[in-house]
């Protein structure tokens, strides 16, 4: 092959950039951050809740027992605490007391079905409320009444309580 061929054959190859690292691809790169802020919830399931209701009992009656529930849903990992107010005639969780407008009835709320003094289901974090730790789904849990006696006059007696959850 004469010089001139040769010279012809390595402009060629040159120009199409075989053999040559100045024809490698450029790149560059950069990271970016992908976030989410999960915050924690917890609700009280109000369609979910039912009431403690003694019924209608003779005015003899003596350590009347019921039950009720709530339910209550919170973020999984959340530690909560449920508790109950005092209702509309309570002073304090142990004078709560359902009424007729005139005349009161003795009542108590509780977290477990012993119902022992320790059980008195009150508002005080530590103390009388119901700890939990939140796993995604409804958690019910039940609410134990007792009312030591009937003995007071005939009548419809009723209290409101409100149960809160605390996260």
């Amino acid at each position: 092959m004469n010089a001139s061929k040769s010279r012809l054959l390595i402009a060629v190859l040159l120009a199409c950039g075989a053999g040559t690292a100045a024809t490698a691809n450029a790149a560059d790169t950069t990271t970016f951050d992908v976030t989410i802020t999960i915050t924690a919830t917890c609700d009280v399931e109000a369609a979910a809740a039912t009431d403690v209701d003694f019924g209608t009992v003779a005015s003899s009656a003596v350590n009347i027992d019921s039950s009720g529930s709530l339910t209550v849903n919170c973020t999984p990992g959340t530690a909560y605490n449920i508790a109950l107010n005092n209702g509309q005639n309570g002073i304090d969780a142990d004078s709560r007391a359902m009424s007729d407008g005139t005349v009161q009835v003795p009542y108590q709320l509780y977290r477990e079905a012993a119902r022992g003094a320790s059980d008195v289901w009150g508002s005080t974090i530590g103390t009388n409320t119901l700890a939990g730790t939140g796993d995604g789904a409804n958690q019910a849990f039940p609410v134990y009444g007792r009312v030591p006696s009937a003995s007071f006059p005939a009548g419809v007696y009723a209290d409101v309580i409100t149960a809160t959850v605390i996260y």
